[in-house]
């Protein structure tokens, strides 16, 4: 029998008693099972990477049938409970479907548009090079997804550093490219879900000031570490063009996607319920450049994975009670930041939009930054580490990247400093259940 296959029947195993503890749910220490099974299922992920879909799916799994025989949902009890929340969440997935594999494409266009072989030429000589190239990654992430952003870091520091690469400038790359996204609504999942689900990118912006922060810190010190294990070592590419026809491609598509958002949820905001005017505007600017250039389609099968696997996790989270959650708070959200370099962002951030009442320029720079502490803490930093194995070890990590967790804390007391803690009005009003129905009593 196959692992996912026991994992599957293991779920079962767990669910099958739960149709015996009919009433208002179980809890343990006043803790909501639910946070337990969502927990084991973070834990499940981050101990076997290589089934991390299927654990997802079980997890999924497990938590629905708890919900529907047990304490049913705020849209009502039982299947027709469950069936109603996932009408109520199917936009938000539908979007942040559209968007992953859609982005997927558009990283694969930059990437071959040859500006990332292009730009290591201007850097300078020293350990200002290595600073620069973090640089540039912070910037690419801002419009481009964090993992693409790594990779292109990853190959740039490949060239640059003659394949020797420090572990500490392992880590400022991935601190890079996860602080470039924190501030910018098409730069990292967490923040375009956060978008999606109607925090203005005005809000989000705000990030960006503990962002710049971090990245100082970090990026000197990496830098340093750098310069000290391996110089840079330049090349000049001069016979290498740009290809302007990729780099339009993927300008139209953040110009659908940012004029879709906008449009819908100044001039139809009642209707952004319904449909998923992002997610099909992404897709719609792909399919109108097929002309233009290629599509790489082959980066779809395992981009529709890694998809589902998110995604799964996204309607764990939006499952939970979160009423029964700490209370918004600064600290809650630094809390955050740590609790997201052991478990994925994702979910914490579904976790936070649903219960409400953060400060979404925090939550934004904690969640999105914050995973950049451990190896496996963020998409990004798995990615990389599949270019660069010597990565994979969290004892080095934390050892020769010290300054990640230090340019965090001082990049949040910055912010805390200098806008101070305003938690925002409610964005999500329009997509407020009816009142909640009481689940069946035994």
């Amino acid at each position: 029998m196959t692992i996912p296959s026991r994992i599957a029947l293991l779920g079962a195993g767990l669910a099958l008693p739960m149709s015996a503890l009919a009433g208002n749910g179980v809890s343990v220490g006043g803790i909501p099972l639910e946070f337990f099974l969502f927990a084991a299922t973070l834990l499940g992920v981050a101990l076997f990477h290589h089934f991390s879909l299927w654990v997802a799916l079980g997890g999924f799994a497990v938590i629905s049938v708890y919900k529907i025989a047990v304490t049913g949902f705020v849209t009502g009890a039982g299947l027709a409970g469950f069936a109603g929340h996932l009408h109520h969440e199917w936009v938000t997935v539908a979007n942040l479907f559209c968007l992953l594999t859609g982005f997927a494409i558009l990283a694969r266009h930059f990437e071959k548009s040859h500006v990332p072989v292009i730009l290591p030429k201007y850097l300078p000589n020293d350990w200002k090079g290595g600073f620069a190239l973090l640089v540039m990654v912070f910037v690419i992430s801002s419009f481009l997804d964090n993992i693409a952003a790594a990779l292109i870091g990853g190959a740039m520091a490949h060239q640059l550093f003659k394949a020797k690469v420090h572990i500490g400038f392992l880590a400022a790359i991935v601190a890079a490219s996860n602080a470039g996204g924190a501030g910018s609504v098409v730069g990292d999942t967490t923040t375009t879900m956060m978008w999606i689900d109607g925090v203005s990118p005005l809000i989000v912006l705000d990030a960006y000031i503990a962002a710049v922060v971090a990245l100082v810190i970090v990026g000197y010190f990496g830098a340093k570490q750098q310069h000290a294990y391996s110089p840079i070592l330049k090349h000049s590419h001069a016979h290498t063009h740009v290809d302007w026809g990729r780099l339009l491609i993927v300008g139209l598509m953040l110009v659908f996607a940012v004029g879709a958002n906008v449009t819908v949820n100044t001039f139809y905001t009642s209707m952004a319920d319904g449909f998923p005017f992002i997610g099909v505007a992404v897709w719609s600017a792909i399919l109108l450049t097929i002309p233009v250039r290629r599509h790489d389609w082959e980066v779809l099968p395992e981009t529709v994975q890694g998809s589902i696997f998110l995604l799964s996790l996204v309607m764990c989270a939006s499952m939970m009670p979160v009423e029964q959650l700490p209370p918004a708070s600064w600290m809650t959200a630094l809390a955050l930041g740590f609790i997201s370099a052991i478990f994925d962002n994702i979910p914490l951030t579904a976790l936070a939009l649903k219960q409400g009442g953060y400060d979404w320029g925090f939550l934004a720079y904690a969640v999105g930054f914050g995973g950049s502490m451990l190896w496996f803490g963020s998409s990004s930093g798995v990615a990389l580490t599949n270019m660069f194995p010597e990565g994979r070890s969290a004892g080095q990590w934390l050892r020769h990247g010290w300054h990640v967790p230090v340019g965090y804390v001082a990049g949040f007391a910055v912010l805390l400093f200098t806008l101070g803690w305003h938690p925002d009005a409610p964005h999500d009003e329009p997509k407020t259940p009816p009142a909640a129905v009481s689940a069946p009593a035994s």
